[in-house]
């Protein structure tokens, strides 16, 4: 997931994939915790993508608040 994919998305889309994310982020600590775990590069990549759909959804209120 990248910034230029998620800008072409609707702020609606875009918590979708929040809530998405949030999800697969509290399974993958889970698995941790309980020693599951396989991939754990993943648990980075997904905080990033929390993180960089925040960003997106921040710009875009600030834009239509600007607006």
């Amino acid at each position: 997931m990248n910034a230029a994919e998620l800008k072409n998305k609707t702020p609606d889309q875009l918590r979708a994939d929040l809530v998405a994310l949030k999800k697969e982020a509290f399974n993958l600590r889970f698995q941790k915790a309980t020693s599951q775990l396989e991939n754990t590069a993943r648990i980075r990549q997904v905080r990033r993508d929390v993180a960089r759909v925040n960003t997106v959804l921040n710009q875009k209120a600030a834009e239509a608040a600007s607006n």
